[in-house]
């Protein structure tokens, strides 16, 4: 089996679950340790169970509990030496055992998933997103992206999910109460995803066989999940798509999700 479930995703706070029958992962804990471990026991999964610990970047809202959990629980923690240096903080909770490095675009296991790193443009140290391989089926995972890129898109080509992030929409940002010069980030290259984009992406992803997305990472302030559920769909509509060919939902900043079953 191969099942995902989003603990929490938002610009509040970001954690994600994936399991197989050996191996139980985090990427990223965003919110405090008891808010993730709570998380984790609604879907009947015990923290001190967790193999590991991915780190996507080190920005608050993706490692608020990291040290706290890995310290607690004696979780090993994986993250490229450009984030282990950017996180201080949460660096010095951890034991030097629990503490792993690894090179982005080189694959590593953790049991019996196959982890691959790639390259994110956004505003941190050294970003990345995740592709997790459990025999032939593969997740992706991809939010704090200003743009998608080539090398990007053939990451997550062939996967049979993907958490993408759909982050705001740009009429609603326009007229936030930001400052304009968190607008011009937002919406910059190393920013975020709009709502558009995300569908256009799906979009063309549904040429490689994916099935199976959740929006991810959206703006408390600047989206809501009607919008970009409305987007994306209206973008698979407009490019010739059956939009019920796929399954499409949108993870909660403060909920779990439904658990995916990725394979049986």
């Amino acid at each position: 089996m191969l099942r995902f479930c989003s603990l929490y995703s938002g610009s509040s706070g970001n954690s994600l679950f994936v399991q197989t029958q050996n191996t139980k992962i985090l990427i990223d804990a965003g919110e405090s340790a008891k808010k993730i471990v709570n998380a984790l026991a609604s879907i009947n999964v015990d923290a001190k169970d967790i193999n590991a610990i991915l780190v996507t970047h080190e920005h608050k809202d993706h490692i608020k509990g990291l040290g706290t959990l890995s310290q607690k629980y004696n979780i090993p923690v994986y993250a490229n030496a450009e984030t282990w240096d950017a996180m201080p903080d949460q660096s010095i909770k951890i034991t030097n055992e629990n503490k792993n490095k690894f090179i982005i675009n080189e694959d590593f296991a953790i049991n019996d998933l196959i982890i691959s790193s790639f390259k994110i443009p956004h505003d941190a140290a050294n970003p990345c997103g995740y592709n997790i391989t459990y025999k032939d089926n593969k997740i992706s995972i991809a939010t704090d992206l200003g743009h998608i890129n080539e090398e990007i898109f053939h990451k997550l080509e062939k996967s049979s999910f993907v958490l993408l992030e759909a982050n705001y929409e740009p009429e609603m940002l326009d007229v936030s109460p930001y400052p304009y010069l968190l607008k011009q980030r937002i919406k910059g290259p190393n920013g975020h995803l709009s709502n558009k984009t995300a569908g256009k992406t799906i979009s063309n992803l549904i040429h490689s066989g994916l099935k199976n997305v959740m929006l991810g990472h959206l703006s408390k302030e600047n989206n809501f999940p009607e919008l970009a559920y409305k987007t994306v769909v209206e973008e698979l509509i407009e490019n010739k798509f059956d939009e019920n060919a796929i399954k499409l939902g949108v993870a909660s900043r403060t909920n779990p999700s439904p658990i995916i079953e990725i394979a049986n």
